[in-house]
């Protein structure tokens, strides 16, 4: 490794690559590009500065912002419009153009230099219909995946690669499926080396979480805010689930993949904490009152929004049965860092995103 450019370099994945592996790895030169369009992304600046990433402000929907970066060895692309519920209101544009055209972009300058691509992708390329339709056991505090289904790649383990891709998905994950295939034919074409980690739900400290993307990060902020919730949708019983994943233990195997390219070139798998580390928002909401101490309003909305499930979880068999790699850290843990960055670093992060504590 000589030089990794990251994407999204500011946002929330993409800092905590670029701090993490450039204090790990002191030799490697580590560029962040991003263009700070996601509130909060500015808090992390300091944060490259001082761990000696340079930063440059660029987007990847300018072929021009890419091309006058200098030659790099590997790029992980972790730009996107995150949102699932992003272009529903009518505006597809920003959405499309960074992570399709953006995607593009990337693969042209990867394709510049030769560079080993590693695309940071998403659980939500797995179509909703079928999700939603599964058959589901209702227990006290969550929902759970019964063992009889008539759709493959599923189980009680969660949701594999196997899963049926036909149906719609939300633009987000079409977007993001769409540049799946356009690597796969970067891969064929122009023989460039790549890799693409299908990411359920990421979350950990640095996170500016919002209602509709970093749903265990907005959690904690709004109980650490003493900021009203709402349970929405299926039934607003706060049973639905979602598995996570401790940033630093994605940057653990980003960390494998990148000083071990050959191995995971061509390599598809879905990257995410699993039964073991999920959580329903009741389970989430219990955890936060115990290490905030506040109780918050929640509210019961019945209404299931467009492109929402009632559970994810990622099935991550077939990246065990090719790496020793294992999530460390348990979804409490998670919460916990998230709480003690937030309390550490409140009135910042407050002003960042404009939160009035109640």
């Amino acid at each position: 490794m000589q030089r990794l450019l990251i994407t999204g370099g500011a946002g929330f994945v993409g800092s905590n690559l670029a701090v993490s592996l450039a204090s790990r790895h002191p030799d490697w030169e580590v560029i962040a590009l991003d263009n700070l369009y996601r509130k909060g992304s500015e808090l992390n600046l300091p944060r490259l500065e001082q761990a000696g990433v340079e930063f440059r402000r660029g987007d990847v929907r300018e072929p021009g912002d890419l091309a006058a970066l200098p030659p790099i060895t590997a790029l992980a692309e972790c730009s996107a419009e995150p949102s699932a519920m992003s272009g529903v209101d009518g505006d597809t544009s920003y959405l499309l153009h960074t992570n399709l055209t953006g995607a593009y972009n990337c693969l042209e300058l990867a394709r510049r230099d030769g560079a080993f691509f590693l695309f940071l992708s998403t659980s939500r390329v797995y179509p909703v219909a079928p999700q939603v339709g599964l058959n589901l056991e209702e227990g006290e505090t969550r929902f759970e995946i019964a063992a009889e289904q008539e759709v493959p790649g599923v189980s009680p383990a969660g949701i594999s690669e196997e899963f049926p891709l036909a149906g719609a998905r939300t633009l987000y994950g079409t977007t993001k499926l769409a540049a799946e295939l356009l690597i796969e034919e970067y891969r064929a074409a122009f023989g460039l080396p790549a890799a693409i980690d299908r990411c359920g739900v990421i979350a950990g400290p640095w996170q500016m979480g919002k209602v509709d993307q970093g749903v265990f990060t907005h959690w904690m902020l709004a109980h650490h805010f003493r900021n009203p919730l709402g349970y929405i949708g299926f039934g607003g019983h706060g049973k639905q689930v979602r598995d996570l994943l401790h940033v630093e233990d994605l940057v653990d195997l980003v960390e494998l993949q990148l000083m071990d390219q050959a191995a995971w070139d061509g390599r598809t798998v879905n990257v995410g904490g699993g039964r073991e580390r999920s959580l329903s928002l009741l389970e989430t909401t219990a955890i936060c009152r115990r290490l905030t101490g506040n109780e918050v309003p929640i509210a019961a909305v019945p209404e299931t929004r467009s492109g929402d499930v009632p559970v994810y979880l990622s099935d991550c068999a077939r990246l065990f049965g090719l790496d020793a790699w294992r999530p460390r850290r348990s979804a409490e843990q998670v919460l916990a860092d998230i709480h003690q960055w937030i309390a550490a670093d409140e009135a910042r992060i407050a002003d960042a995103l404009q939160i009035e504590p109640q």
